[in-house]
Parts: structure tokens; sequence; C-alpha cells
């Protein structure tokens, strides 16, 4: 048989009935979108993870407090916690450590801010003139804290956007008192909006000297965290065991296993992210995939139903010396044919549908060319597999049986 006809009955074969035809299509159409689109959402999701990360700062090693049970498992909150790091740890490791641009020692709590009649509920960051570099944050007016403010525990504070909306609305906040804890600060800053959300949104936040957060506001002077700048991303890994090694010695612990302290760098907390939101996704995508194997079923229902319909035309076509494998090649082009038209509308239609989660529902989504590509090869081999049977039953067909079928 000729590839042109080959081409031409299955095309007449597949338009013979274009209502059953479509409604098998759409069966794959579905299932193909569902997948692009879970997929889109899930990669979506992954990407805006480590962009967000990736904002919080650059070569970013973070030393947190708490008592580290073990390798592979979780920080206690108990022994330790917000307890353990003190500014002397800070000076010790930008003293001691090599490969280090800048530290930044960081004290954080939520307090109450008031302006007027205006009041919100924020994270307040005890932070030194070094922040800025670590942290990767730009001011849009004003001026950050400085050493001078630090030294002399002056009560200014720089506001992050969107605890400057809430309390001053469109007007400039610079020079303007704002009551944190019961306590007057002057607005010396605004930084500019890096994003986030919830209890991740870096913008909801404002920062004060930490000499004035220790004294006025905490009253003591343990530390949050400390965030380390890494020279370059080679040395990240170097930096992160001479601060283990460093505060080790600081705080007088031979066992590592008993550390009172947990260092992670950035490139863990991208790469722990990236493995739950790629669980998410494969999750996602798995969900979606039924719905392919529902519509392979379809197909396989169709052509079953096809080859009993035309059951005299097999036998005719065997009967004036057409082969078995004629009679295979024949209606398993219809049944690739229908999941290659699915297919195509099926990317269309994922595609729509992740645009329209990211423009309506706000959820970022990311197609890949991957995700297309395992569409199409998803499609056609739900095609050839389900296919394959109803194809291989029309080719054993006896041609003096099927000739004699009413």
């Amino acid at each position: 048989m000729l590839i042109s006809d080959l081409f031409e009955e299955t095309y007449f074969a597949i338009t013979a009935n274009k209502a059953r035809t479509g409604l098998t299509i759409l069966g794959i159409v579905i299932g193909i979108s569902s997948v692009i689109a879970m997929i889109a959402i899930g990669q979506g999701a992954q990407a805006s993870v480590a962009s967000n990360i990736q904002s919080i700062g650059s070569n970013l090693i973070l030393v947190s407090p708490g008592f580290q049970r073990g390798i592979g498992q979780q920080v206690s909150t108990g022994r330790g916690n917000a307890t353990s790091l003190k500014i002397e740890d800070a000076t010790a490791i930008a003293s001691k450590v090599d490969g280090v641009s800048a530290v930044s020692p960081e004290l954080s709590r939520r307090y109450q801010l008031i302006v007027g009649g205006k009041n919100t509920n924020t994270q307040v960051v005890g932070v030194t003139d070094k922040y800025l570099q670590v942290r990767n944050v730009q001011l849009d007016t004003g001026s950050f804290i400085t050493t001078a403010h630090l030294s002399n525990n002056s009560k200014v504070v720089v506001l992050g956007p969107t605890t400057k909306t809430d309390l001053f609305g469109d007007s400039d906040p610079i020079g303007q008192s704002v009551r944190i804890n019961r306590i007057e600060f002057k607005v010396v800053g605004v930084t500019k909006a890096k994003g986030g959300t919830g209890f991740a949104n870096q913008d909801d936040q404002v920062f004060v000297p930490l000499s004035a957060a220790t004294r006025f506001l905490a009253g003591s002077d343990n530390l949050s965290n400390i965030s380390i700048q890494a020279a370059n991303p080679e040395v990240m890994s170097l930096v992160q065991e001479q601060v283990t090694a460093v505060l080790l010695d600081e705080h007088n612990i031979i066992d590592p296993a008993d550390a009172d302290f947990n260092v992670l760098n950035q490139s863990d907390i991208v790469a722990a992210a990236s493995s739950v939101t790629g669980i998410f996704t494969i999750l996602l995508a798995s969900i979606a995939g039924i719905s392919l194997l529902v519509g392979g079923i379809g197909i396989m229902n169709m052509m079953l139903t096809t080859v009993t319909e035309r059951t005299r035309e097999i036998g005719l076509r065997k009967a004036i010396g057409g082969t078995s494998r004629d009679i295979t090649l024949q209606f398993l082009a219809e049944a690739v044919m229908l999941t290659f038209l699915g297919g195509i509308f099926g990317i269309l239609l994922g595609w729509l549908l992740a645009f329209g989660v990211t423009k309506f529902a706000g959820i970022a989504t990311q197609i890949s060319v991957s995700s297309i590509l395992l569409a199409c090869g998803v499609s056609a081999g739900i095609g050839i597999v389900f296919g394959f049977y109803p194809a291989r039953r029309a080719s054993r067909l006896s041609p003096i049986e099927a000739l004699r079928y009413e």
C-alpha cells in the first residue's frame, strides 16, 4: 500500500462519522491539555520559589539558632532556640572566615506599628549597614541604616513598600514618626519592592538599627540569624565549613552533633525547595495523566467499533490481495491520526489554560518545550498502544468469514 493511499484512506475513515471522531478526539484533548497545564503550574511554582529564594541575597549563607539533631533532620525549637547566637558570633565570623564579603547580624520580631489612626502588625528587623549588600536590598527613597545610627542607638526606621503603603498611603513618609512598641522612630528611608506573599513578603517589613532593636525593643542581644555573603559561588561550601568550625569554637562545642546552631547555604535551600515543588509537579501531572488513559480507552473503543462496522470491507480488501500488514497499518494509522489531532488541539488548549491561570488567578505558570514534547510523545504512544489491538484484530479476520458478516 502506498503512503499516499494510506493517508487518503485514513482521512476518509475519520471523517465518515464526524461526531464520533470529534468526541473521541475530545478525550485526548482534555488529557493532553490537563497534563500541559498542570506541568506549567508546577514548573511555574518551582521557578517562583527559586526566584524568591535567590532574591533574598547573592551567595547567601544563613546561620540560625537551634539545636541540630543530626544530618537530614529538622532543627529543634527547644535547646538553644533564639538564644544561641550573639553579636560576638557575627564579629568572629567576619574576622576569622576567609572568602566572606560581608556579614549581617539580624534580630527580627513582630510588632505593632502605629501612625495616627492607622496601624499594622509587621516584621521589625534590627540590622547593620551591611544588610543592603548581603540581602540585595535597594532603596527607593531616603537613606538606610548607617554606622552612625548604630553607634548612637538612633531611633530611626526604614520602611518596606507594603508597610509604607499601609501606614502612609501615597504620602511621603520621610521625616515622619512611627510608633513601634510604644517607642517613637523617625522614618529615614523606603526600600524598593522585591515581591512575596504572606509571611514570606519581603516588602512587608521594616528595618531599624540593630543596637536600637536590642536596647529598646527586644531588650536582649540574642540574634535571630546571621546572614553571610560569600565572595563567589565557588567558595560557598568552604565558607559554610569554616563558619561551622568558628561557631563550634566560639560556643565551646566539641561534637558537631551537639551544635546549637544551623548553617545553610542558598544552594541547599533552593535544592530543597525545588525537590518539593518537583514532587508537586509530578503529582499534578500524574493526576492529569489519568484523563489521558481514559482518552486512550475511548480510542480503543472507537477502533473496535470501527472494525466491527467495517468487517465486510476488510474481507473485500483481503479478497482482492490486501495483506494483514496493510490492514494493520490502515487501522493503526487511523488511531495515530486521532491522537495526533487530539495532541495538537490539546497543546493549544493547555497553553490557553496556563495563560488563563496566570491572567485571572495570578498563579505563575511556565510552559517548557519538554512538556510539549512529552505531550506529543504521549499522544503518539497512546495511538500506537491503544490502536494496535483493534488493528491487529482487523488484520486477523478471515476474508471468507468477513464477507459473510451481516
